[in-house]
Order: structure tokens, then C-alpha cells, then sequence
């Protein structure tokens, strides 16, 4: 969190965070292509020639007010090949919430699995105290034929205590619920850290 004081505005950043090919840039995609564009800025996408994001997508929003202040969001995504361990949490640095976006296919359990516990050792490494950091997590592709169900992914991934959604983030299915979910748990939590 940042607050520019002689702007009034308080800036957020929010991290999509997930194994490869999970869904993440098709969230802020989806994002980008049903908001106004008078509230977003372009969506600025750094990919390899195969269409993968290679460093992180970034996408900002401006909502209505908090308080006097103007939050301005700021949506990241980490690359999810495991290769640029380095800059995902370069890319979690400064994060005021984390989406976890999960591949719903039962085939990819262990990639989400292994990429839920390297983001709490970045988020460790990092110093962020995690039982204050909101996180939500997205099983995204809920309609492939072989997704597993989000209780049994909540089970398999131990996710106790998290607020979660279900998505199809192709169809934009759940998209904007889980914007609006995260964001919530975000400024409520700088409510919390401001009064």
C-alpha cells in the first residue's frame, strides 16, 4: 500500500499468483476487455514468442472512494513457469493481496500444489506475515471434463480458512467475482491498518 497524500489517491497492488497456463493473464484479460476504459490503464503484457507471459502482465483500476482517497488497483501476474522462480517473487514484493489462481484439471493437482507452497516460502522469504495478508483463491476451469470439484481441491492443497471462487476465466465466469472479493479483503484489511 501506498497513499499519495497531495493526490489522495491509495494505491493497492494485487498479485495473481499460480502454476502455468492457470488462467491468470485470462483473468486480467477479461478484466481489461469489460472495463471502462476511462477506469483502467492499457494492459501491459511481457510475452515469449510461444504467448507465455514471461515476466508479469499489469493492469491498474480506479474504483470509487475510500474514505477521501481514490484507491487506484494495481493487477499483477506472475510467469508460472517454475524457470522464473526469481522474478514471482520479485512480483510478490509489496503485494496488499494474492489471488491464487488454481488449474483445475486433475492432472495439474501437483503443479498447484507445488506452486501454492513456493508462494508462502517467497511470501516468507519476503517477510509478509500471511495470517494478515489476503488471499483468495480462484479454482479456475471448473468446466474441463476431468476438473476436480474445489472441495476436493480445498482438501488435497490443505487450504483451511481461505475465501474462494469457482471460475471459468475463458468465459469471464467468476472473473469479476473474484476481483470483487479480493478487493474487498484488501481494503478492508487497510481500513483495518489505517484506523
Amino acid at each position: 500500500m501506498y497513499i499519495n497524500w497531495q493526490l489522495r489517491e491509495l494505491n493497492l497492488k494485487i498479485v495473481y499468483y499460480g502454476p502455468s497456463l492457470s488462467g491468470k493473464t485470462t483473468n486480467l484479460e477479461q478484466i481489461y476487455s469489460h472495463v471502462d476504459p476511462h477506469r483502467r490503464s492499457e494492459l501491459v503484457s511481457l510475452k515469449t514468442h510461444e504467448d507465455r507471459t514471461l515476466f508479469f502482465d499489469f493492469l491498474q483500476l480506479e474504483l470509487g472512494k475510500v474514505g477521501s482517497l481514490t484507491p487506484k488497483i494495481q493487477l499483477y501476474t506472475v510467469p508460472g513457469q517454475a524457470y522464473y522462480e526469481a522474478s514471482r517473487k520479485l512480483v510478490l514484493k509489496g503485494a496488499d493481496g494474492v489471488v491464487f489462481v488454481v488449474d483445475s484439471a486433475s492432472e495439474r493437482l501437483w503443479e498447484n500444489i507445488e506452486a501454492w507452497m513456493n508462494m508462502y516460502a517467497h511470501l516468507e522469504s519476503l517477510q509478509v506475515p500471511v495470517n494478515r495478508l489476503p488471499i483468495l483463491v480462484q479454482f479456475n476451469k471448473q468446466d474441463l471434463p476431468n476438473a476436480l470439484k474445489p472441495e476436493k481441491l480445498k482438501m488435497a492443497m490443505d487450504i483451511q480458512d481461505l475465501e474462494t471462487t469457482s471460475a471459468i476465466a475463458s468465459r469471464g465466469q467468476g472473473v469479476f467475482d473474484t476481483l470483487k472479493l479480493i478487493t474487498r479483503q484488501v481494503i478492508t484489511q487497510v481500513q483495518r491498518e489505517m484506523a
